[in-house]
Formats: structure tokens, C-alpha cells, sequence
């Protein structure tokens, strides 16, 4: 399976974007809004600046108490982002998520944001080609 049918899977909502100088707490206002983990930083909407997730937030307010939420989102961003192409396997995406402990990754055609998958999407695409591949071998060992 590859990363262009996880984002058929999950429709044409597009990727939530921030500018880099929105301020923390109206990124957890967005979070809380689209019921998402982490938005992408972008200037233009078209290019990656950084991600800020949820956890990013929360170990900023452990670290630094609520002062944190009036500093803006480059300040606690990932600048450092690792992406992928709609080509790429869900096996390959799902392998760097693990390594690299993040669940929020761009998907990203000739510089510019196209999408986001989730670890989450990927695991519901690689269940969802188990159970037609488990339906398929018991069609087969039945006879149907």
C-alpha cells in the first residue's frame, strides 16, 4: 500500500496549517478545534517550516510553566522534519515513524505540502489490507 491511497482513505479535508508567529495557545485552540495532534508551521501554506504537536506543547509547559503559550510556534517547533512522498510505502512511512518517534508525518510533491498521515492512518490502512488478505485466503482454502 502505498502513501496515495492512505490520503484517498482519509478525503480532502487538506492539512491544518499555522504561521510561525501564531502563539501556543492558539495552536492548542486549533488542536482542540480540528481534533488533531499537531499542525504544520508554514509562512505559505505550501512549504514546511516546522510541525508542532501536542506533545511538543505539553513538554514546554512542564519545562517552562504557561508562559510558554503566549511565545509563538517557531519558538517550540520541529524544524527538522521528515517526510514523505505519495509514493512512498506504508511500511517504509510506518518503519521511520517507529524509528524516529514521531506519529505526524507531511506528505510532501516537488517542495510543497500535499498531506499529512498520521501512525494512526497507517496502521488502519495496513489492518484494513490484513482483513481483505485474511478474506481472500479463506475464499480460497473454502473453494469460493
Amino acid at each position: 500500500m502505498q502513501v496515495q491511497n492512505i490520503l484517498k482513505s482519509k478525503g480532502s479535508e487538506g492539512v491544518v496549517t499555522v504561521k510561525p508567529g501564531t502563539l501556543v495557545s492558539d495552536v492548542t485552540r486549533t488542536l482542540a478545534e480540528h481534533h488533531i495532534g499537531s499542525v504544520v508551521v508554514s509562512a505559505d501554506g505550501k512549504r514546511i517550516d516546522g510541525i508542532l504537536s501536542e506533545r511538543d506543547i505539553v513538554r514546554e509547559l512542564a519545562a517552562r510553566g504557561a508562559d510558554c503559550l503566549s511565545e509563538p510556534a517557531e519558538t517550540y517547533m520541529t524544524r527538522k522534519i521528515h517526510t514523505c512522498a505519495r509514493s512512498d510505502s506504508a511500511d517504509h512511512v510506518l518503519a521511520a515513524m517507529s524509528e524516529g518517534r514521531f506519529r505526524h508525518m507531511p506528505v510532501v510533491e516537488d517542495g510543497v505540502l500535499v498531506g499529512l498521515i498520521t501512525q494512526g492512518d497507517v496502521v488502519k490502512a495496513k489492518l484494513g489490507e490484513l482483513a481483505m488478505e485474511k478474506n481472500a485466503l479463506e475464499g480460497m482454502i473454502m473453494g469460493h
